[in-house]
């Protein structure tokens, strides 16, 4: 009927907002969506944030392939072109301008994201030597469990991304292989961690490397900030006492010198009379005899 609207007027008014293809009205190019832009040194990080916001936004198709390119043909082509040309934007927006630049010239978001992966993403022997050297120096040094937990965490995963920890490629993993290796590395990294804690946490230190089975990084990490805790209550509650008994025992000086004092300066004033008057008596001799003519 002519009153009827199009067929597809529906599809156009209630899109799916579960496509790969669908658009926010709110979303452009010319957004920065991960903390940092992308340099020649934080790759890792920088490709785990942009991967994070790509999957929230359910367009990481568009850069792993899986979501290929449309014929022309078809009728997704030009929403596919728009999304693709939406994501180069959001990728190039987060470079630095020279890797901006290396990139400027790839047709579609995937050709970006592959060339990225091969130049920054391949294992490097420099930069694992200096994750592996960073691992070794690092140190509590004063901060708290938390921050030189959290650092570690960082370098644990920066190598694990630089240098891949074996798998198992068998068909229903009968060779355990893949557990072994976890296990290992689960039990290398409750180590290093052990080993960088400050002095003050020795005898928890202890105490987890003394229990059979060892416990799972996550509960030893639990075990060290639980005696943090504990420690820093202690220590709020210790210098309340401290400042009054120090502030007691001030007091009670400056009264002790203060009277000290007084009978000192009493002593000496009671000296210096003493001194005056028997100098006055010689002085008063001494005028009398002159007086008379004696000697």
């Amino acid at each position: 009927m002519a009153g009827d609207k199009p067929e597809n007027s529906n599809k156009n008014e209630n899109p799916d907002l579960n496509s790969p293809l669908y658009i926010h009205p709110l979303d452009y190019a010319k957004q920065l969506h991960v903390n940092d832009i992308l340099n020649d040194h934080n790759y890792t990080d920088w490709s785990q944030e942009m991967m994070n916001f790509l999957f929230a936004k359910n367009k990481v198709g568009f850069i792993d392939g899986t979501l290929k390119k449309p014929e022309k043909s078809s009728s997704e082509y030009m929403p596919w072109t728009r999304c693709d040309a939406m994501i180069k934007g959001w990728l190039t927006t987060a470079m630095e301008k020279e890797i901006r630049s290396s990139v400027k010239f790839a047709g579609t978001a995937f050709e970006i994201w592959s060339d990225l992966l091969e130049r920054f993403g391949t294992e490097s022997a420099p930069r694992a030597y200096e994750l592996k050297h960073a691992l070794t120096t690092t140190q509590q040094s004063g901060t708290s469990v938390s921050a030189y937990f959290t650092n570690l965490r960082s370098l644990w995963e920066e190598i694990e991304s630089v240098m891949p920890t074996a798998r198992c490629i068998c068909d229903g993993c009968s060779c355990n292989v893949g557990k072994r290796t976890t296990d290992a590395k689960d039990k290398e990294r409750l180590y290093q961690f052990l080993m960088g804690l400050d002095n003050e946490f020795n005898v928890i230190r202890t105490q987890i490397l003394a229990t059979s089975p060892l416990p799972s990084l996550t509960n030893a990490y639990r075990l060290v900030s639980d005696d943090e805790k504990q420690r820093a209550i202690t220590l709020d509650k210790r210098p309340a006492t401290q400042t009054t008994t120090f502030k007691a025992s001030f007091h009670n000086w400056q009264e002790t010198n203060s009277s000290s004092s007084r009978e000192n300066n009493n002593k000496e004033t009671m000296k210096r009379d003493k001194f005056f008057v028997k100098e006055n008596k010689r002085s008063d001799v001494v005028d009398h005899c002159t007086f008379f003519g004696k000697d």
